[in-house]
């Protein structure tokens, strides 16, 4: 099916939906409907979902999501995103993260016959804060157990593709320090805001980083002061002054950031929160990591990753899930982003494994 997964990646890869996902969500669309005999529909927010098998025992998804970040001035030419394929590799716009997983995906839904149910779902919005995800999940979208297609090869060495069983979240938020705003000749008859936000900042930096571990998996968090803005002009006395917080979460464990709201005129609030994911059964894990196992020469491991996924808000919903599929790390985002060709089939490979020895 190498031929196939090549195809398909190229396809949704060739579609812009930086800003609107609409086209790509309706080639993936056609596909199911033309090419399986699955039940297919779209929600509101215009994730494409597909399911087949009997309904009976539990549920098995396959989920990716088909909008991108925006492309480089050398990705795209007249509102096209270009495509080059060399040494083996595919270049472009979204290939590894994640329409090549998608493709795969799909063909390995369409080719997989199941004992239970099976599901494909492709979200929109997972790069403005899992919108798409979280709206399904609110229309009560819960499967039992979910293979989040993200990026998983070679985490744990060259020349594999691992399973994640835990990754980060990042929460975001602003410390907002208030003074009184005097002439800087008489800086007594003030508050300075500067000062206190430097007195958040301080206790931002003591703040330990929160720490987990997951089926022998150690993860750690961090707290970072990354921004700081405050005062109006040489010869005043600030009266606001903001610092931006970046703090990756791990699951379990939160940072204690609201204290830093007990110092004098200080204030904090959370700007976005993205959920870490821990897998909440092994057997599933161990389930899919022997799939794995089973198409690849290479040993691959049960292996966290420190970026978030829709895995969060499934997990958090109460699925159970690992992140398994064909980004490498440092590929997604970037001006060359590519992905490997053989990879992709690898993955296609796996899901369908991975599906016949669970549903």
């Amino acid at each position: 099916m190498t031929h196939d997964v090549r195809t398909l990646t190229r396809e949704l890869v060739s579609i812009p939906s930086h800003t609107d996902e609409t086209a790509a969500g309706d080639s993936i669309e056609q596909w199911l409907r033309e090419r399986t005999d699955a039940e297919v529909t779209r929600d509101e927010a215009g994730s494409v979902f597909a399911r087949k098998g009997t309904g009976e025992g539990p549920t098995l998804a396959l989920v990716g999501h088909h909008d991108v970040v925006p492309p480089a001035d050398e990705q795209v030419d007249g509102g096209e995103y270009l495509l080059e394929e060399r040494d083996g590799r595919l270049y472009g716009r979204g290939t590894a993260d994640m329409k090549g997983a998608v493709a795969a995906a799909m063909c390995a839904f369409r080719d997989t016959t199941p004992a239970g149910e099976l599901v494909f779902v492709s979200f929109v919005g997972e790069e403005s804060g899992g919108t798409g995800a979280r709206f399904a999940i609110e229309e009560g979208f819960a499967p039992e157990y979910a293979i989040v297609c993200e990026g998983s090869t070679n985490y744990s060495k060259e020349g594999v593709t691992d399973v994640v069983v835990a990754h980060k979240g990042r929460r975001g938020s602003t410390i907002t320090a208030r003074g009184t705003a005097s002439h800087a000749s008489e800086p007594e008859a003030g508050e300075n805001a500067i000062y206190r936000a430097c007195e958040a900042v301080e206790f931002v930096r003591g703040i330990d980083a929160p720490e987990t571990t997951v089926l022998g998996n150690p993860l750690s968090g961090s707290v970072a002061v990354t921004e700081i803005e405050g005062g109006s002009a040489m010869n005043v006395i600030p009266e606001r002054c903001t610092a931006t917080v970046d703090e990756r979460t791990v699951p379990g464990e939160r940072a204690p950031l609201e204290r830093v709201s007990e110092l004098p005129g200080v204030e904090w609030t959370v700007d976005g929160d993205l959920p870490p994911m821990r897998c909440s059964d092994e057997g599933f894990a161990r389930t899919v990591l022997d799939a794995a196992r089973e198409v690849q020469q290479g040993r691959p491991e049960l292996v966290s990753k420190p970026h978030a996924t829709d895995a969060g808000w499934l997990a958090g919903a109460g699925t159970a899930c690992v992140v398994c599929g064909a980004s490498e790390p440092g590929e997604a985002h970037t001006r060359d982003e590519s992905v490997s060709l053989a990879v992709l089939d690898r993955c296609y490979r796996l899901y369908r494994e991975a599906a016949a020895r669970f549903v």
